[in-house]
């Protein structure tokens, strides 16, 4: 039941991060006067719609995306109407796709047609969605770094190790009759400490961070020190305790094991975690290195797909660091909410870091500069603006809309290689689920 209920949390917060970005794009096509007939989420058959005004609103059965229609997305041919004999395949596509475009112009919409804006106006209404994306995320992410914060390791005790590790009893795990056979007991059992203590200075030397007793203790083995402590009833307490032995491996900078060992201090206590909030002011850093990551991963994105593509059959186990689907993410929210030991806290931060991840990928994905994404129309937008100032500097007449109808190929070519990367990860979550 936890399990579903993280997905279904995923699952709302997806197509709300969807319907967003569309609205996104469409409040200023609306607000400079193009006529939007068609906003939808999802794609595939229509679950649901409405007609409100002259704009059809809906939920489809996909969910992976939405769209909004807006008329007049192409502008009609410079050199007037084609002869379809004098086209090749691909002109007659496009020259296709035009006319259908602009059959659905009526005359009297004929100025509210996405070509005629101005490029400001174009930029703005193809930005309006990413940048929905872009504050979704630095809203979650202020949520979740800010408002709940992110664990830490504290210096208050979460468990007592009753015996030192041994190889034969390497938890240190007392008898039923609380004895440590073969063993002897930690200094930590021995001076009382019990969960929810709160470490503050060895030695007189205070204990800030867990990385500080580790310091404290590391050259202490054999030696007596004192250990002063708050208990979760509010007493300070300073005790004296011999420091224990504990013999430990030593791993290389590869985290593999030297086959060496070294001997350090050993108390006895493991930490709990407590959460941190971060100051807003950090919010923006860490979404830059959450961005430089995600555009790193873009870059390899079609790499570790063909990768991906090739494990499916054999028998090797997927990447860690490969790509997900929606489906695999939906699974990770399904985990994050099914572990009963978790503090609910906890689970909303870990879902909300999720979703803001998510909207932040999206953001720089739409961002690409190639149709049919976002960055494409934007990236046409920025050339139209470019010619216009050249033409103005050299006192020429400013040319008209650009062309974008002759991308299409660009575009029907890159959809079709979406849809593979995607039906490969997607089959490979179903098939070969990534273990997390």
């Amino acid at each position: 039941m936890l399990t579903l209920l993280g997905i279904l949390i995923f699952a709302i917060g997806l197509l709300a991060s969807i319907a967003l970005h569309e609205l996104g794009h469409m409040a200023p096509a609306k607000k400079f006067g193009v006529k939007v007939p068609q906003y939808m989420v999802g794609f595939g058959p229509t679950l649901w719609s409405r007609v409100k005004g002259e704009t059809e609103y809906g939920l489809k059965g996909i969910p992976l995306g939405g769209y909004i229609r807006m008329i007049g997305m192409f502008p009609p041919n410079p050199k007037g109407v084609q002869d379809p004999e004098s086209l090749g395949r691909m002109g007659q596509m496009i020259e296709a796709a035009r006319e259908e475009v602009l059959a659905e112009i009526a005359p009297e919409d004929e100025s509210r047609t996405f070509y005629r804006l101005s490029v400001p106006k174009k930029l703005t209404v193809m930005f309006g969605g990413p940048f929905m994306n872009l504050v979704i995320a630095t809203i979650l992410f202020t949520i979740s770094l800010s408002v709940i914060g992110r664990p830490v390791v504290s210096t208050t005790v979460s468990e007592v190790v009753a015996c030192v590790p041994t190889s034969a009893n390497p938890n240190g795990i007392a008898s039923t009759n609380g004895e440590c056979e073969g063993g002897v007991s930690t200094p930590a059992s021995e001076i009382g400490l019990t969960a929810g203590d709160k470490l503050l200075s060895v030695n007189g030397v205070e204990i800030s961070t867990w990385e500080d007793l580790g310091t404290a203790l590391s050259d202490e083995a054999g030696n007596v020190v004192d250990v002063t402590y708050l208990t979760s009833t509010g007493e300070t307490v300073t005790k004296n305790v011999e420091v224990a032995a504990l013999e430990s491996p030593v791993f290389s900078d590869s985290g593999e094991a030297t086959g060496e060992f070294t001997i350090r201090g050993f108390l006895g206590v493991s930490p709990s975690f407590e959460l941190e909030q971060s100051p807003v002011s950090d919010v923006p850093g860490f979404m830059a290195t959450v961005t430089a990551s995600s555009i790193a991963a873009l870059m390899e994105f079609p790499a570790r797909v063909f990768g991906l593509a090739g494990d499916l059959f054999t028998e090797a186990p997927r990447d860690p660091e490969g790509p997900v689907s929606v489906i695999g993410i939906g699974r990770i929210s399904g985990q994050i909410t099914s572990s009963e030991e978790v503090p609910t806290i906890y689970k909303a931060g870990d879902l909300i870091t999720l979703l803001a991840s998510v909207n932040l990928f999206l953001f720089v994905f739409n961002m690409v500069p190639v149709l049919p994404l976002d960055g494409g129309h934007i990236a046409g937008a920025l050339y139209e603006g470019a010619r216009r100032q050249v033409a103005r500097v050299r006192r020429k007449p400013l040319p008209g809309p650009v062309d974008t109808a002759k991308m299409l190929p660009v575009a029907y070519a890159m959809s079709l290689v979406l849809l593979a990367m995607s039906a490969i990860v997607i089959l490979a979550d179903i098939i070969k689920p990534m273990a997390f």
